[in-house]
């Protein structure tokens, strides 16, 4: 696989990752039933009624107008996350992914091997501006190939891609629908699944990029939110190509350093 497509097939990896940070601090709701008491007369008996305590109140979830601000407001408070990722086209693994991200400084190192890189593993590591990829057939073996932003635009959009905040900042203009699903439970924790359904031209504009050819009018994610507004899972299918994201290690130390001098090449 040539360079070019190498990169633009990584790029869709920061966008998905971006996604993944969002969260909030939900208020539980519910009640303290109380037993009414009754003192009856010595002399007279007295019939005793049972009465049920109150249901509690539905829990609320999260709508199209607090959706985004769940999110925006979770960024400051998750600071480090880990993503295990699946990339399909046709039912067929196209690309796995693992890696990690910060936000301060912001920055991701991440594993990808499959199809995409016939059956290797290639590595990119961003560092705020900076990136480094590690590609088999591209750069010799346990090499990088060091670049910054403006080099040219798909190396542009993978080093911002790590910017988590552009992606789902752009919800704000570009979200035409939001839906709850369900609760389910995934990996032994009760996750809320929700629909969110963006105009794909806005959150590409949002995020300052051009609209690939044929990209459909919009786009439907399916998030798995825990209690605290964290995202655990993420899917979406498009054009036959499907990609199944898992969150975890939320805001567990990562140290995200650039390769030593002597693995870098020009």
């Amino acid at each position: 696989m040539k360079f070019r497509a190498v990169v633009a097939t990584a790029a869709a990896v920061p966008l998905a990752l971006g996604l993944a940070a969002c969260g909030g601090e939900p208020k539980a709701t519910g009640y303290k039933p109380t037993t009414p008491a009754e003192t009856p007369a010595a002399s007279q008996p007295v019939a005793t009624t049972t009465v049920a305590p109150p249901k509690p109140a539905p829990v609320a979830h999260l709508n199209r107008a607090t959706f985004v601000s769940a999110m925006t407001s979770a960024v400051s408070k998750q600071k480090t996350w880990h993503t295990v990722g699946t990339i399909t086209a046709n039912g067929s693994t196209v690309m796995t992914m693992d890696g990690y991200q910060t936000t301060n400084p912001v920055a991701m190192s991440m594993e990808m091997a499959g199809a995409a890189f016939q059956g290797k593993t290639a590595k990119v590591i961003l560092i705020k501006n900076t990136g480094y990829v590690s590609i088999p057939g591209v750069t010799p073996a346990g090499k990088y190939k060091k670049f910054t932003t403006g080099l040219n635009d798909q190396l542009s959009e993978l080093v911002e891609g790590g910017d988590p905040t552009k992606i789902y900042k752009s919800f704000d203009k570009s979200m035409v629908d939001l839906k709850f699903v369900r609760t389910e439970t995934i990996g032994g924790q009760q996750l809320d699944r929700y629909a969110v359904t963006v105009n794909a031209a806005k959150a590409l504009a949002a995020q300052g990029k051009k609209v690939p050819a044929g990209m459909p009018k919009t786009l439907t994610y399916s998030m798995w939110l825990d209690k605290a507004h964290l995202v655990r899972r993420m899917t979406f299918d498009l054009s036959g190509v499907s990609m199944v994201m898992n969150m975890t290690d939320y805001n567990k130390p990562v140290n995200i350093t650039a390769p030593p001098a002597s693995k870098i090449v020009k």
